[in-house]
């Protein structure tokens, strides 16, 4: 996977939130032109776009603001964690408390609450700018979410 798009409207507040997270801003740029409306499919594009690496360098997401064709919403800004497409992204971290805190500060709020699962992981969804909802998972043992689900159904 080279990286994940996520249409925004406030591109600041986005790349606000997502270097919160410890994510790095790769480079920005203007796009514009007939190959970008070949590319995404639609006339007269112009956009502004900001690429955010993970702090390993392996992940980036791109953060687009579109200006025309102006960004039209699908579905409520506040939808269910059970909403056909794409959910979350789900971020590693050290502490879980310390960067719901930091999140906090940029606007987020908890989906539902911080929860353990057995003495594996402490996970936890948040919204953020623009109804990005992100997960955090906090590893507590070497022991995988699969393996558990593995011994479950022996």
């Amino acid at each position: 996977m080279d990286n994940v798009l996520i249409v925004v409207d406030d591109l600041e507040a986005a790349k606000a939130f997502f270097a919160e997270l410890g994510m790095e801003l790769e480079g920005e740029a203007p796009v514009e032109g007939r190959w970008v409306d070949r590319v995404v499919g639609l006339n007269d594009v112009r956009a502004d776009i900001a690429m955010m690496r993970t702090p390993d360098g392996h992940n980036r997401v791109e953060l687009t603001k579109f200006h025309t064709p102006p960004a039209v919403r699908a579905e409520p800004e506040s939808a269910p964690a059970n909403t056909l497409g794409i959910r979350r992204l789900m971020f590693a971290v050290d502490d879980i408390d310390h960067v719901v805190a930091r999140l906090r500060s940029h606007g987020a709020e908890l989906v539902g609450e911080i929860a353990q699962y057995e003495d594996i992981y402490r996970l936890c969804f948040l919204r953020g700018p623009e109804g990005i909802i992100i997960g955090l998972a906090e590893q507590l043992s070497k022991k995988s979410v699969t393996d558990s689900y593995r011994e479950t159904a022996r």
